[in-house]
């Protein structure tokens, strides 16, 4: 398997645009997935803080204060947890740098369409032949000089060895939409990269998550890694995967179409300049304090596993 550096990927993006978020909430929900309970594994949430167990509109999310530097953009985002495991001790590995790729715009049709929301890969992943890598992207890399054994290992499993930089997932959301059921979405990949019948095709989302393992785990490793996401067990990153509830406000979500034909434009509207602009006025925190978790062995106890 031939190796896809970051830059081979930006350059196949003839139109683009990125936003840059922090992680403001760790918490044993997912209001797509188990609506309205505690009983999810662990997820990193980014974006919009109007989050709770209740599926949020659109104007739900505009309503939040924003983690990432776009005031245009309001929407959340998720992916599951990675620990650093030190015996019955799991501690969270930060990412250095968490980033949504608004992806060939050129050849999007529609703007994300409101209340839309979405969800990229395999949770339940345990192997190389769960994980769709031509539709979503899905592997696991080291940034920087290595040592990258990508060509020695299913391209989804987590390195065997410490890289010398930033740990990094890749995720590719689908493109396609039905306008009329937005809960209908596929890849145009899947079909000619073409969109089915019916549904018109958007910009394509990418999540780019860089983690600190050697600031985490300064011996490193060689071998099994000690590390392990929410969904799977230690040594495993099949299972990463990503939500996106969609929060772009109207103005800003046209103009991205804009995009079309050039490599990057940042994207502005009403609500402020579309690059490193965080918000001042208000701090992103978790909206209900008093319910669920954010310690791992907790959330396996509500989830009935521990």
């Amino acid at each position: 398997m031939r190796a896809i550096s970051a830059t081979a990927f930006a350059a196949a993006a003839s139109a683009l645009t990125v936003v840059e978020h922090k992680a403001f909430l760790r918490k044993n929900i997912d209001p797509i997935v188990f609506p309205g309970k505690y009983v999810s594994h662990m997820h990193s949430f980014y974006g919009s803080d109007a989050i709770n167990t209740t599926l949020p509109t659109t104007e739900d999310l505009q309503r939040g204060c924003p983690s990432g530097e776009n005031p245009n953009d309001l929407s959340v985002y998720w992916a599951p947890t990675l620990y650093y495991v030190k015996g019955d001790t799991y501690t969270e590995i930060y990412p250095a740098t968490f980033k949504t790729y608004y992806e060939n715009i050129d050849r999007a049709e529609i703007p994300f369409p409101r209340d839309l929301y979405m969800v990229a890969g395999n949770a339940s992943a345990k192997s190389q032949a769960d994980v769709d890598e031509k539709l979503n992207m899905i592997t696991w890399w080291c940034d920087g000089n290595g040592p990258e054994d990508r060509d020695k290992r299913p391209r989804a499993a987590l390195p065997l060895k410490t890289c010398s930089a930033h740990l990094q997932a890749i995720l590719r959301f689908p493109d396609c939409v039905n306008p009329n059921k937005i809960t209908e979405y596929a890849y145009a990949a899947a079909n000619g990269n073409r969109c089915p019948a019916g549904m018109k095709r958007m910009p394509s989302l990418r999540f780019s998550v860089r983690y600190n393992t050697r600031g985490a785990i300064p011996g490193g490793w060689n071998g099994v890694p000690p590390i392990k996401l929410a969904c799977g067990e230690i040594g495993v990153g099949y299972c990463f995967h990503g939500d996106f509830i969609n929060g772009w406000y109207d103005d800003a979500n046209k103009e991205m179409l804009k995009a079309k034909g050039q490599s990057f434009m940042q994207i502005d509207g009403a609500h402020g300049k579309g690059k490193g602009q965080y918000a001042k006025h208000c701090k992103p925190a978790d909206r209900d304090p008093e319910n669920g978790t954010n310690d791992y062995h907790k959330s396996l106890e509500m989830m009935g596993k521990h």
